[in-house]
């Protein structure tokens, strides 16, 4: 028997960006004034990073000015808040009018992000802001890093099946700028200032209305991984850890996990029409094309997001599938990620 289930579909996407753009040339003119325990032969080496991070342009919740001075945890956290809730409540209120819905049509909001704290939580903060019921079902999520996104969406399509006609928002909001520490002069601290940028995107999930239909979703962890990737919290921030395996990983084992994936639904490689991955760098890209058996530059999408807004962690991958619907692009998608864990996350979505 054909099961009746009403799917949940993707309603309507909208994405925010802060007010502050920053040029990757800038950045690397700042470079020396960024890195001031670092001698100047130290950061000329290390300015091939920037020219090989696939990323010309990203956007910031301070002006550039902003990174040339110290900053403690509690400074960050204070700004973190500010700039968070505006970013989604901006990204909200045009998802609202894309999907022609009022603040108070919505049943359920999920929230997620890693680059700050917040307790009451980001959604609980945005109740107020948006407007929305005093009854709306709240889950904040945190800790998922850049696999934040594609599981958030996940979470969203669940609550949406369980309680067929309501309407989720999904919310997310990174604020990676804020998390850079001047006196930090380890690689994964070059890398994510060459890489990391602000954003946040809101989608609507129900099973009512037209729309994108999700499918099946599902994560892979590796055992002993835990240190490939995360947060080191320091006095003055949030450290991020980045390992130099996470390329290699994701080329090496990444095609695996997907495959089983693929095949609890009975799918293959061949039957996915779109790719939609998060672009966690140029290297993860190219891994990742390899592990798909795409032709170099394949990603298209991802990379044209990484290179106009950079890595936004979990928001990035609606940047991604913003910019897929908007060609449209029929047929089936595989929506990607890779997260602290280390973590691959999936979910199938389907476009009429």
């Amino acid at each position: 028997m054909a099961d009746r289930t009403p799917r949940p579909k993707l309603v309507a996407l909208a994405t925010a960006v802060p007010p502050y753009r920053i040029d990757q040339q800038d950045v690397i003119d700042r470079a020396p004034r960024l890195f001031p325990a670092c001698g100047r032969g130290t950061v000329e080496r290390l300015l091939p990073v920037y020219g090989n991070s696939g990323v010309a342009t990203r956007y910031s919740c301070v002006p550039p000015d902003w990174y040339e001075r110290p900053h403690g945890w509690a400074e960050k956290n204070r700004l973190y808040l500010v700039h968070a809730v505006a970013l989604i409540a901006e990204a909200a209120t045009a998802c609202l009018a894309k999907a022609r819905l009022d603040a108070s049509d919505i049943d359920a909001v999920v929230a997620v992000s890693t680059t700050g704290i917040a307790t009451p939580s980001l959604d609980a903060l945005a109740i107020d802001r948006l407007g929305l019921r005093p009854d709306v079902t709240r889950l904040p999520i945190f800790g998922l890093g850049c696999g934040g996104g594609v599981t958030g969406l996940a979470r969203a399509a669940t609550l949406a099946s369980a309680q067929p006609g309501s309407r989720v928002l999904f919310l997310v909001v990174e604020l990676c700028g804020l998390t850079f520490r001047r006196a930090d002069a380890t690689k994964s601290n070059v890398v994510a200032t060459a890489l990391f940028g602000d954003g946040a995107a809101a989608a609507i999930v129900s099973t009512d209305g037209d729309g994108p239909a999700f499918g099946r979703a599902g994560e892979h962890t590796w055992p002993g991984s835990l240190d490939v990737m995360g947060w080191l919290v320091e006095d003055d921030g949030l450290g991020v850890r980045f390992s130099r395996d996470i390329p290699a990983l994701a080329r090496t084992e990444f095609r695996d996990a997907a495959e089983r994936f693929l095949a609890r639904s009975g799918y293959g490689f061949a039957d996915i029409d779109t790719y939609v991955c998060h672009p966690g760098g140029a290297k993860v890209l190219d891994a990742l094309e390899a592990a798909f058996g795409l032709a170099p530059g394949g990603l298209a999408d991802s990379r044209a997001v990484l290179r106009d807004f950079g890595n936004m962690s979990a928001a990035t991958i609606l940047f991604v599938l913003d910019r897929v619907l908007g060609a449209p692009a029929r047929g089936r998608h595989l929506l990607s990620a890779l997260g602290p864990g280390f973590t691959a996350t999936f979910l199938e979505m389907a476009v009429p």
